[in-house]
Formats: structure tokens, sequence, C-alpha cells
């Protein structure tokens, strides 16, 4: 029976669909509308994005993941629903085959959530590929091969570090701070700072504009609006980059804590193959002004940029569809299961 093959970057923030042969079709926010009084889905993807913190009160906009697993089953099934349909159309001729990509920390519950939520969509097969693992095969990393490979992938939710080598993670850790606390962490400073109320895409803005995280890499100002928590009235304060450096240095901290941790932790060999390569970063965190050059100084090995960061993941389910490993990998755990 004729199948398509489906490879889906489930992210906190987006979601990106890759079909084999097809690549990235494709990528929207992980947002659903619903109005609370009729239940009905009002809208899904971008044009829900852009209802957040702006609806009415019958109307909620709902993000279902958070921090790289299922917070809403229901909703998530809704939305998986609805790009596996606007991808492949509505045809039952063939159910998906679906390659879903999960951060690597990620419990045996939130797996078979996760499995679940694709098998309620139609799907008539699910597997999962740790995110750390498809970003390296998206970032270019030959990770079959008996050298060690380095990856930090900073999503919407879960920041994945890992040490690849023969096709696998040799060590890695998984930590719920991303893109979401660096957001955080500019709400809660102008909160603190200028008694000044700001919402979640403001915060995203500024981040993507004006923000950076190593001195004297990025200079420059923007207006920000939001509402002034003494008087209730809408206020605007100017915001200097560099404060935008305080405002993320306790979840950047942590990042760069966790791939010490990381690197400490791997195989002297494997280190040194890290030492000539370096680190590659993916995901959307990645694209941070200065991190790499803060990471290189805090590190002392060498940092790199993925050449597009934003779509590592997807890609590289996308090149894992068609590898012959990955047939390879479904033959083994098939046997496992058998053996069990």
């Amino acid at each position: 029976m004729f199948s398509r093959e489906i490879g889906i970057d489930l992210g906190t923030a987006n979601v990106l669909v890759h079909v084999k042969g097809r690549g990235i079709v494709l990528d929207e926010p992980a947002v659903v509308a619903i109005d609370q009084i009729s239940k009905q889905v009002v809208a899904v993807g971008e044009e829900a994005r852009r209802m957040l913190g702006r609806t009415p009160g019958n109307i909620v906009a709902i993000r279902p993941l958070r921090e790289g697993v299922i917070a809403d089953f229901e909703v998530t099934e809704i939305m998986l629903r609805h790009f596996i349909r606007k991808t492949i159309g509505r045809t039952l001729m063939a159910r998906p085959q679906l390659m879903i990509c999960v951060p690597a920390g990620i419990t045996s519950v939130e797996q078979k959530a996760v499995r679940e939520a694709a098998e309620a969509c139609g799907a008539r097969h699910v597997d999962l590929i740790e995110e750390p693992k498809a970003a390296a095969i998206g970032a270019g990393l030959d990770i079959f091969e008996p050298s060690g490979s380095m990856v930090v992938d900073i999503g919407g939710g879960t920041t994945d570090i890992a040490v690849l080598s023969l096709g696998d993670v040799v060590t890695s850790d998984s930590l719920r701070v991303a893109g979401d606390k660096l957001d955080e962490a500019i709400v809660s400073y102008i909160r603190k700072q200028y008694n000044l109320l700001i919402g979640e895409r403001t915060a995203e803005e500024l981040k993507m504009e004006i923000a950076t995280v190593f001195p004297d890499s990025r200079t420059g100002k923007q207006d920000v609006r939001g509402r002034d928590m003494m008087t209730g009235l809408p206020k605007t304060v100017p915001i200097e980059a560099d404060e935008m450096r305080i405002a993320l240095e306790e979840p950047i901290s942590s990042i760069i804590a966790a791939t010490k941790s990381v690197l400490e932790k791997t195989p002297p060999e494997l280190a040194a193959d890290i030492f000539d390569k370096g680190v590659i970063l993916t995901g959307g965190g990645a694209l941070v002004d200065g991190l790499d050059k803060l990471m290189m100084q805090e590190l002392q090995i060498p940092v790199h940029v993925a050449e597009d960061p934003m779509h590592c993941v997807v890609e590289g389910t996308g090149m894992y569809l068609e590898s012959p490993y990955r047939r390879r990998a479904a033959k083994n755990q098939k046997a496992a299961r058998g053996y069990r």
C-alpha cells in the first residue's frame, strides 16, 4: 500500500513538517485558538499565534506543548491532525508513517503521550528520534563515524546537549531552559526595572531585535510599549541592548553550565575530536546575538552556529527518514521488542 513518510519537529514554539521527497512543507507556530463556549477550534498555527494576548474572553489561544512535552493532549491531537491534513490532504488511501522529534531527556510516559497523540491522528506507524541526534544530522555532522560530535540544540522549551558517535548519543543532558525562559527573563527584568508589564510577543521581538549576551557585541535601543503597573495606563520606555545582556544572564549561564557538565562526562578520545571540530549550536536560541562568542570564551573550544539553525532538527529528521541507518535501527528495535 502507498505510504506517506513524514518527519515532524514537534517543538514548543513551532511545528515543522518534512515530507519524504518534498522537503520542508510546513513551518507554523504551535498554537491553537479555541472558543471556550462552543469548544470549537477557531484557528491553528500562524493565525492562532496572532491572537495570543489579544483574544476576547470566550476565545483562548493555547500552546499545547510546554518545555518540550505535551501539556494538553487533546489540543495537541487537534493541532497535529490539522497540520498533517494541511500537508498531505484528507486522503485515507494511505495512513502516514511518522517520525517525531522528542527532547533527549523525555520520560517513557511522555514518549507514550507523543505516540498516542500521533496514532490518534491516523498514523500507521510512529517512530521517535532524539532532537540532538536529528539536529546534528541536519547541521551536516557525520554522526555515524567513530568520531565525537557535539551539538547544543536550543529550542523553545528545552535545550538538548549531546555528544554523538557511531550514530548514537554517548552522553547528553536536557534542561528546560530555552527560548521561552529567555522571553520570561526579559519580561521579568522589565517588570522589575521599569514597573512595566509586557507580553511574550514583545519580549520575543526584543530578544531578536536588540538582545545580546556578549559585551559590546551589539548596540542600540528600542522603545518598548506595555502597561504601567503603578497607574495601569499604557507606557513607553527605551531599552538598551546591554540591558538585555543583564536580563538574560541567568538562563544563558544555566545553558553554558550544562554544556560544561556534558563535556566533563565525555570520554577523552571523543573530547579530543570535539576540540578539533568544535561545538555546533542549533535551534532558534542559537540566533541570540553573541551566544557563540560567549560559549567559546567560557568553554575554551571552538563554537559554531549551524548554517540554518531553525531548520536543523526537521532537516535531520527528513535525512534520517531516507537513511539506511534508520531501517537498520528499526529492525533492531523490532527484534528487541520480540525478545522482550
